[in-house]
């Protein structure tokens, strides 16, 4: 039994881009062979062990913890294969090797969760080759786990709040769109309009919460944000050596989602040619990667939402008027803030107390005039803005009083909307800024102390420091 360490005989060799560090353990009686590629492993960064009998490969589990196993198939005290289950339920990938080349026993392997299959003589660079792809199919299963788990703790707790008509109107539209959502049907698309700032996430995460499918993904993909040369391969995924740069082949996040939800936000942002493509995939129920001529079932829920009319976008050849005409199954209208007369105050009392909670600040109350300048203004970037400005002003107000003067709203025109904003990000920063430094210098600059005296995790209270560059 041998186990050995990276960091002595280094090389030029690239370490593996997936995992630092990696732990392959190698089950081959064959000793030079099994010497052989610990040495290449080794120049790749990776840390390995060598046993030649399942015995000892069982043994060593206790003391080495592999990521990754190289396999041989005859062993001077079994078969292989026998090992193929104990390695599996630990996680590790596996890798076959044989000298042999028995088809059946290549099929049999596979079937118990073998991830490759490698015929004797074995060249150390395919074999090096074989780890990597195996890492990255991980690391990519990893990502769409994680991406799952995120999405789902993302949408827990979302509530579209306002007792106004407008907001009572979109919440009835909400629960009976949901309805039509079931296992046996194809649920029927659903655009959702607005202007900047009113909720038309908010919207698409309940339409996905109220509906029988709530316990599926929700993939939120922002078509303004995807780079231009990267967005077909990111929505419809694609197979190896399909371009240049496609090393491994990959699924894309229209796959994804699954038989979930797949919210499109800012549809009318989304290139021409691809319009086409999406308009494939939503009459027929089918996604092609680039570079397959295999197709593949979509069971998934679309919902789209935009800031644009793209009605009018279609009249000038924007945009394809029979993607327009698809998406456009069912819609909802998100109203602006200045049409919902009462719900100001509401959202601004909720964003006082999200504030005050995260920052562990007291419940902060506001004074009459402030309320007055509330609901007298404009508000044109609606929800966004008004969260950013009660923010701002719960941090910077005196004696838990939130004042006109706290508020600072100026009269300004709907085009000046985007730069205000932005100040008031701003303002926002500095004053998140000034309470972090406050707290460290209570704490002696103790970061797990300050983090649960602010109420948020040591991560987060890192992540906050290393954003505003305060030094530790």
């Amino acid at each position: 039994m041998q186990i050995t360490h990276h960091g002595t005989g280094k090389s030029s060799a690239e370490p593996s881009p997936f995992k630092q560090q990696s732990k392959v353990l190698i089950v081959e009686d064959e000793v030079l062979f099994a010497r052989a590629v610990m040495r290449r492993l080794q120049k790749s960064d990776y840390e390995c062990a060598h046993v030649e009998t399942i015995q000892d490969a069982r043994d060593i589990v206790k003391q080495f913890s592999p990521d990754i196993v190289l396999l041989d198939m005859r062993l001077p005290d079994g078969n292989g294969l026998d090992l193929l289950p104990f390695f599996v339920a630990k996680n590790a990938m596996v890798i076959v090797m044989t000298a042999h080349g028995e088809i059946s026993d290549a099929v049999n392997a596979m079937k118990q969760g073998a991830v490759d299959y490698l015929k004797k003589p074995i060249d150390l660079e395919e074999l090096l080759l074989s780890i990597q792809k195996a890492e990255a199919a991980a690391v990519q299963n990893n990502s769409l786990d994680y991406s799952r788990q995120r999405n789902a703790h993302a949408i827990e707790g979302v509530e579209l709040l306002g007792e106004s008509p407008a907001m009572q109107s979109i919440q009835f539209q909400i629960k009976r769109i949901s309805q039509f959502v079931s296992p046996d049907t194809v649920a029927p698309t659903v655009l959702i309009g607005g202007e900047t700032g009113t909720g038309k996430d908010v919207a698409a995460r309940l339409l996905h919460l109220s509906s029988s499918n709530n316990d599926k993904p929700f993939v939120h993909i922002d078509c303004a944000s995807l780079p231009a040369e990267l967005i077909e391969s990111e929505l419809f995924g694609h197979e190896k050596g399909a371009f240049t740069g496609a090393i491994s082949t990959r699924p894309g996040l229209i796959e994804a989602a699954e038989d979930g939800t797949l919210f499109l936000d800012e549809i009318g942002e989304l290139p021409l040619m691809l319009q086409a493509k999406l308009l494939n995939v939503l009459e027929r129920r089918v996604v092609r990667r680039i570079g397959s001529t295999k197709e593949r079932a979509v069971p998934a829920r679309f919902v789209a939402a935009t800031n644009r009319d793209l009605h009018e976008m279609s009249q000038q050849g924007k945009f394809r008027q029979d993607l327009y005409y698809r998406l456009n199954v069912m819609s909802i209208s998100m109203p602006p803030l200045r049409d919902r007369a009462g719900d100001m105050i509401l959202l601004a009392k909720h964003f006082a107390t999200q504030t005050a909670r995260r920052y562990g600040l007291q419940m902060p109350v506001f004074t009459p005039a402030a309320i007055s300048m509330i609901e007298n203004y404009a508000w044109p970037g609606n929800v966004r803005e008004l969260k950013h400005q009660v923010s701002r002003a719960v941090l910077l107000c005196r004696n838990n009083q939130v004042t006109d003067v706290d508020l600072a709203l100026p009269i300004q025109h709907a085009a000046d909307s985007n730069l205000k904003i932005d100040t008031q990000q701003s303002a926002l920063d500095a004053a998140e800024k000034a309470i972090l430094l406050q707290v460290l210098a209570e704490t002696r600059n103790n970061v797990s102390e300050a983090a649960r005296k602010l109420g948020i995790t040591r991560m987060t209270m890192r992540y906050r420091m290393d954003k505003h560059q305060i030094k530790n």
